[in-house]
């Protein structure tokens, strides 16, 4: 995952912007796995632009998840109330296929998959 910065925006904005982002996307959770979409590894990519507008390329854990219709309005609800963003656009992909290597550490520890 990156923050791409398309056109002039101070790296201090654009770094606040990216933190705020993150953490709104960890208050989404999966419903499956107890951990947030972050951790788990289901956002691709995030891109900024000048004008704030913020695209989201990410995934569900399997194509038949049941969620899969309705989380990408979780993630445009979540991001789209981080000051400073003027609009969100989330793309759901399923190439590359989600797999267990994209979870954090902290996702690791969470499911108790965990191995050091």
């Amino acid at each position: 995952m990156q923050a791409i910065q398309d056109h002039k925006m101070s790296t201090e904005e654009l770094e606040r912007l990216t933190q705020d982002i993150i953490a709104a996307l960890k208050t989404v959770y999966d419903p499956e796995i107890p951990s947030d979409i972050y951790e788990i590894g289901l956002i691709y990519r995030i891109d900024i632009d000048d004008n704030r507008m913020v695209n989201i390329i990410m995934t569900v854990t399997a194509p038949g998840c049941p969620v899969a219709s309705e989380m990408p309005s979780w993630v445009e609800n979540a991001v789209g109330a981080v000051e400073g963003v003027c609009g969100v656009s989330v793309e759901m992909v399923f190439d590359p296929p989600w797999t267990p290597e994209r979870l954090s550490e902290e996702a690791q520890i969470a499911l108790g998959w965990y191995e050091n």
